[in-house]
């Protein structure tokens, strides 16, 4: 599982990756495919990994609906560990009190961070991508700077 820890080494690396060598132009021409490669794999599995977490989320949410609304037998609220009173005591009258409940709850806010989480790598990695996509378009920028700075 990606960790916020995970994004910002990400963003290290390319902070890294990206510096072209004006004095070294061919080797940033064969380091870019590589740089592809890398960053390719990178989009790829976190692709997969949002989709299981999308999945994993809608499983949560439906047994999470099913406790809330006290439909869920004491089997499975054991099997999960949780409280067998959601409510903690509290009358509900209310749809909307049982939203804020449902809304502010640990395990689906966890949830929650961890797709945001992931969908913030992947548009990171998206990002990256697509500068690599351009990357030879500046090294031949670099290239004519240099030729006019040298007076070809």
């Amino acid at each position: 599982m990606s960790t916020p820890k995970f994004l910002e080494s990400l963003l290290e690396e390319w902070e890294k990756d990206s510096v072209i060598d004006d004095n070294n132009l061919d080797l940033a021409t064969v380091a870019t495919a590589k740089m592809h490669a890398k960053y390719l794999k990178i989009l790829s599995k976190h692709k997969l990994l949002l989709r299981n977490a999308e999945l994993e989320q809608k499983t949560l949410l439906k047994d999470k609906y099913l406790y809330y609304e006290g439909k869920m037998c004491k089997e499975d609220i054991d099997a999960r560990g949780w409280s067998y009173d959601p409510y903690d005591g509290l009358t509900v009258k209310t749809n909307k009190f049982k939203e804020h409940y449902y809304e502010t709850d640990a395990e689906i806010q966890q949830s929650e961070a961890k797709l945001c989480l992931l969908q913030n790598i992947i548009d990171v990695a998206k990002e990256i991508l697509d500068t690599l996509r351009w990357r030879h378009q500046t090294i031949k920028n670099l290239i004519e700077a240099k030729k006019m700075n040298d007076g070809y």
